[in-house]
């Protein structure tokens, strides 16, 4: 009896993954960090205050959403080694979390995209500083499409006959495909033509720049030259005085009661205005300039965020949906896990990205750090 005891306590022992525990602990930990430490800096910080930023606030609240609701049961169901030991209506939670959480990644994404396309093609209509109403409602789109994207689990689409209750997945087949299709095989060609735009309109936008102030140069020089020649109010003759008919002493005597005559062109305004055309001149390239730099780090930065997201993610679509339509084809579970997990870490590769490509990010987290250490 004790022997048999025993030996179901070992099998059950065997049964566990420990390395899935202590991985998935350590990923809940990173990615909970990381993600708060954006929001914080954000939030604090009045140089990162920008609609670009709130956007990647949007994206940090969805990978802390599913650190804290996503991730402790699939940890959990790992360490089972897959075996689900809780009740349906928890896997289809899970399930229903999963979908709209990483569906709202990809949407906030695509946001972004479309919001970096915006700021570099149309930048008179871009507002840089404030949430207008077109970013409020891209905003508002990337989690009410994400929420309906989710919707069918919560009106019971995962309860179909025959359901395995020691197996947490998505049930039905065509669900699959349809979530697959509206969370990352739609958004994902979008983003990529943005960016591809996006980069063409910087690359025609620079050389017009180059163009122009290259133009600007020379007509500060020529005005420059210009004001050089220009000869000084001194060497003008003196106004003549106004021819009256009247008496010599009369006219003495109104003379003496008018104003001096001003001068056509004072001396200081007649030698400076060419001098504050060019400064004026200078302070609108400086300010294109400024512009143009601060899209270009924005421009930095995103591309190796989506390329990172394509990275972690495409792997367990493709599988996902191959799985789904593809009866005949043996994925094994290993595999599936896998890919699982690499979908997963995404959500603590952000932080990471902010950390090496943004300098403002870097430092802004090295004082936060700083702080709560001290």
């Amino acid at each position: 009896m004790a022997a048999n005891l025993s030996a179901s306590v070992a099998a059950a022992a065997q049964e566990r993954n420990l390395p899935a525990l202590v991985v998935g602990v350590l990923l809940i930990v990173v990615i909970i960090c990381g993600n708060l430490l954006v929001c914080l800096s954000v939030l604090t910080e009045k140089a990162l205050k920008t609609t670009t930023n709130y956007f990647i606030v949007s994206l940090a609240v969805a990978d802390l959403m599913l650190a804290v609701l996503v991730l402790p049961l699939f940890v959990y169901s790992e360490f089972q080694d897959g075996v689900w030991t809780l009740s349906t209506a928890v896997c289809d939670y899970l399930m229903t979390m999963d979908v709209m959480l990483c569906t709202a990644s990809i949407f906030n994404l695509c946001a972004i995209s479309i919001d970096r396309f915006i700021a570099v093609l149309i930048p008179l209509n871009y507002n840089r500083k404030h949430v207008d109403l077109r970013q409020a409602v891209l905003l508002s789109a990337t989690w009410i499409l994400a929420l309906a994207v989710a919707s069918p689990i919560m009106f019971g689409i995962n309860n179909v006959p025959a359901r395995d209750p020691g197996e947490c997945k998505l049930e039905n087949g065509d669900y699959v495909l349809y979530s697959s299709v509206c969370s990352f095989f739609i958004p994902c060609p979008i983003m990529l033509l943005l960016y591809c735009g996006m980069f063409r309109g910087l690359r025609r936008w620079e050389e017009a720049r180059k163009a122009k102030l290259r133009n600007s140069i020379q007509a500060c020089r020529k005005l420059q030259e210009a004001a050089a020649t220009l000869p000084p109010l001194a060497s003008l003759p003196p106004p003549l005085p106004p021819i009256i008919e009247k008496e010599p002493t009369e006219t003495l005597d109104e003379m003496s009661g008018l104003p001096s005559p001003d001068p056509a062109f004072p001396s200081s305004e007649y030698k400076d205005a060419p001098v504050a055309a060019v400064q004026l001149r200078r302070d609108q390239i400086r300010k294109r300039a400024k512009i143009n730099s601060r899209e270009r780090k924005a421009m930095k930065v995103l591309p190796v965020v989506v390329g990172a997201f394509l990275f972690c993610w495409t792997p367990f679509f493709v599988l996902h949906a191959l799985r789904a339509r593809c009866l005949d084809c043996h994925i094994p579970a290993a595999l599936m896990s896998v890919v699982t997990w690499l979908g997963y870490v995404n959500s603590a590769l952000n932080p990471v990205i902010y950390t090496i490509f943004n300098t403002e990010f870097r430092n802004l987290f090295k004082k936060l750090l700083h702080n709560s250490c001290a």
